[in-house]
């Protein structure tokens, strides 16, 4: 039986990733986690024991900082891994603003130590790196990003990221360790950290408070983004992991040889529509307040945007995000022990 490890299991991308690979897969997984203030071990705990029984020992977490390198008894830990995803990221804007070399050391440091362990790996299938739409920088109305298209990284959360892909570029020009890179954006579910938006927005929407919209200097328009749920994320991790790559050609005239892939929701929507349609889940009006926050602090973009048509050429498309929206927000409100800090 193949293994596959995942950094950041306990991260909440992560652990919708081990709820899918225990359900649609027969693989062993092993988690790496260091536990801080966006790993708990809560969501993984509440997943894996929503399997059966008989599947539950498929799941190993080894504990370990990925800003220290993987010494003898972590390697030993973990045994042979047949295939690895790099989730573990800090991702925080605000915090990256405020503490740049923590997210130097978190996303590139860690990034290095993780692939110098995955050349040194038998016969390793596929090494996927998760990285952000935010290392395109914000996209003017009418523009979607391609996965190579410039980068303009507007704060150090991004940047970080964007110095993590080079080195898995690097890695596969180098080493030839068999890389992809994916793109994602504003991923939601089930457990989510109750800070982020849509939680927050279920919880406000529910006590009738108000929720804060971040829109342009005229107060006029939302920012938008295309939402995207935790389980389609999974769901082309593992597309993508089963691909066959001799379908991929070289991906620019240089033949850049490491491809990269941008995971995309479905409907591009505003925070406004996204916040009413949430409220209109629950039968209530949105109370909310248009507020200019991009403009008055840096590194905040009032949109992203991501172009998913490679995805939908190879074959895979998430699902309608709506439906998506609506799932998350009935099955928030009856576990509602995951809306409180």
């Amino acid at each position: 039986m193949k293994t596959i490890l995942l950094t950041g299991g306990a991260g909440f991308i992560a652990h919708h990733v081990v709820e899918y690979l225990l359900n649609k897969t027969d693989l062993n997984i092993v988690t790496l986690d260091r536990l801080d203030y966006s790993g708990n071990l809560n969501r993984l705990n509440e997943v894996v024991l929503a399997a059966p029984e008989s599947e539950r020992k498929r799941v190993r977490t080894v504990f370990h900082d990925l800003k220290a390198e993987l010494n003898p008894q972590i390697i030993a830990a973990i045994g042979k891994v047949d295939q690895i995803v790099h989730l573990a990221a800090g991702s925080h804007v605000d915090r990256s603003i405020d503490f740049p070399m923590e997210f130097v050391l978190d996303n590139v440091v860690g990034t290095a130590n993780i692939l110098e362990f995955a050349r040194k790996c038998d016969n390793l299938e596929k090494f996927i790196y998760f990285s952000t739409d935010e290392v395109f920088g914000p996209a003017p109305e009418g523009v979607k990003y391609k996965e190579n298209d410039r980068y303009n990284s507007t704060n150090p959360y991004s940047a970080s990221k964007a110095g993590g892909e080079e080195l898995v570029v690097a890695y596969e020009n180098t080493y030839k360790l068999p890389c992809y890179i994916s793109h994602t954006m504003n991923v939601f579910g089930e457990r989510q950290h109750p800070e982020k938006y849509i939680p927050m927005c279920i919880k406000r929407a529910r006590d009738g408070e108000v929720v804060t919209v971040h829109s342009n200097a005229s107060k006029t328009k939302a920012g938008s983004r295309h939402y995207i749920h935790a389980d389609d994320v999974a769901d082309a991790m593992w597309f993508l992991l089963n691909y066959d790559s001799s379908k991929l050609k070289a991906d620019d005239f240089g033949g850049a040889k490491c491809h990269k892939f941008n995971i995309v929701g479905a409907t591009e929507m505003d925070n406004l529509e996204l916040g009413q349609f949430i409220a209109e889940c629950q039968g209530k009006e949105l109370n909310y307040e248009m507020v200019d926050f991009h403009s008055q602090r840096p590194g905040h973009d009032l949109r992203y945007a991501l172009d998913g048509s490679k995805m939908k050429d190879m074959g895979w498309q998430p699902k309608p995000v709506h439906d998506r929206l609506r799932q998350t927000v009935e099955w928030t409100l009856e576990n509602e022990r995951w809306l409180k800090t």
